[in-house]
């Protein structure tokens, strides 16, 4: 009888410790279902890619006012999306000028003219980049192909996360995966404050192998696109665009005074600002923006 208690109270001490360790041990981030849709939000912990049903976007054709630039990037997406070599590409400059709406257009428009969704987009959040080689590894050895985006990148003092993301780049052991490429916005062109590169300069023991190897990240972009403040003239083809695309029906002259007025009110001209003004005067005709 004694060993039959014995027993009992054994197996409730191994349930029990069974129980403690499965609380101990993460589980094991369930594989996504890329079906589900087309673009993805990486969690590092547990390491899962969340789906994004409908993408915040605008049509790669409202984005008159950067047509160079926007022609580039999706020439390179689409030799990517293509098995072709292309370049990891930076969108630097100006705020508001539509950097990350020209990296979800052009995926979306990539994808339309393939008449498929096998190219995915995955945006990674800033401060999660040293989590990258952990979502390379998850991504690597799928069939389908990635644009790994980060918006609003850039690094402050002391940050030694840039490291994880130039080995991704380019300089680890297992580099790139073949099937990812990496698009990234920033109001810097070289991510690093200038503060920052100076203080490396004047501290270093070799000041010029400090600072090229902070500068040295945005080498690892083979494609460096340039956002500039617009003139008024690209702001109010902006602002018409974006007018006729919604079907806003206003007089020419009053839309061209109430938009300007708009942007000096702002204090700045820039694709953001335009759709801003078209949200407001769509709020006032009583029309949707859908």
């Amino acid at each position: 009888m004694n060993t039959q208690n014995d027993i009992a109270a054994l197996s409730a001490k191994l349930d029990s410790l069974i129980e403690l360790i499965a609380r101990a041990v993460p589980a094991k981030a369930s594989q996504p279902d890329w079906n589900s849709a087309d673009a993805f939000v990486w969690v590092p912990e547990p390491g899962e890619l969340q789906p994004v049903k409908a993408v915040n976007r605008v049509d790669i054709e409202l984005l008159c006012a950067v047509s160079h630039v926007r022609d580039l990037l999706l020439e390179n997406t689409r030799r990517f999306a293509n098995g072709l070599p292309a370049n990891n590409a930076l969108l630097w400059g100006a705020r508001g000028m539509g950097k990350s709406s020209l990296v979800k257009a052009a995926h979306a428009s990539v994808n339309a003219e393939n008449g498929s969704s096998s190219l995915k987009l995955i945006e990674i959040h800033r401060e999660d980049i040293e989590s990258l080689p952990k979502l390379m590894t998850e991504i690597r050895k799928s069939p389908l192909r990635f644009i790994v985006f980060c918006d609003d990148l850039s690094f402050d003092n002391d940050d030694t996360s840039y490291k994880s993301l130039k080995a991704v780049l380019e300089g680890g052991i297992e580099g790139r995966p073949d099937n990812v490429i990496f698009y990234a916005t920033s109001n810097r062109r070289h991510l690093l404050p200038r503060d920052m590169i100076e203080n490396e300069r004047s501290t270093a023991i070799n000041p010029a192998e400090a600072v090229e190897e902070k500068v040295s990240l945005s080498d690892r972009f083979g494609l460096w696109l340039g956002f500039h403040k617009c003139s008024q003239d690209d702001y109010l083809d902006m602002v018409r665009g974006y007018a006729t695309h919604y079907g806003l029906e206003i007089a020419e002259d009053r839309m061209r005074s109430e938009a300007l007025e708009w942007a000096t009110t702002r204090g700045s001209r820039s694709g953001r600002v335009a759709y801003q003004f078209i949200q407001d005067l769509a709020g006032r005709l009583g029309k949707s923006l859908n």
